[in-house]
């Protein structure tokens, strides 16, 4: 294994241990659920709106390593951001994680996720937060499902 991925492997160990923002809002403006059956991944998230800005963003469930560091990885990059800028994001992280034509150094430390574009079974597990944040930041309400 390369240091390189030894480090990116490092990273999402550590958000999968420790993640970010594993909480309930006390007051959310939208939430929504996803669902990956595949892998059992489950997971809500939770915004705090302020205008259209990110205020406060949180997430709870339960999944495999990869669904929990991505969800931890995620909600610490779009918190401040404008949903618009959220939303640009999870486009760009989708086109890495599928093999589309995505410079994965415009994605900063979310890059980690490069190699899980190598085994299509993980990609669900790592899109499944991005896709349920973009049901949040469509008004919320909605159950995501990668099936």
């Amino acid at each position: 294994m390369s240091e390189l991925s030894d480090l990116y492997q490092q990273v999402i160990v550590d958000h999968s241990r420790r993640p970010r923002n594993f909480q309930r809002l006390a007051h959310p403006t939208r939430r929504a659920e996803g669902d990956n059956p595949l892998c059992g991944d489950r997971l809500t998230v939770e915004v705090e709106l302020a205008g259209d800005r990110i205020q406060e963003i949180g997430f709870q469930g339960s999944g495999c390593a990869i669904s929990k560091a991505s969800a931890s990885m995620m909600t610490a990059d779009v918190k401040g951001k404008t949903t618009a800028e959220a939303a640009e994001l999870f486009e760009r992280f989708r086109a890495m994680v599928t093999g589309a034509d995505a410079d994965p150094d415009a994605l900063g430390k979310l890059a980690v996720f490069e190699g899980v574009r190598d085994y299509p079974s993980r990609v669900k597990c790592a899109t499944l937060p991005w896709h349920t944040l973009r049901a949040v930041l469509a008004g919320g309400g909605e159950r995501v499902s990668t099936e």
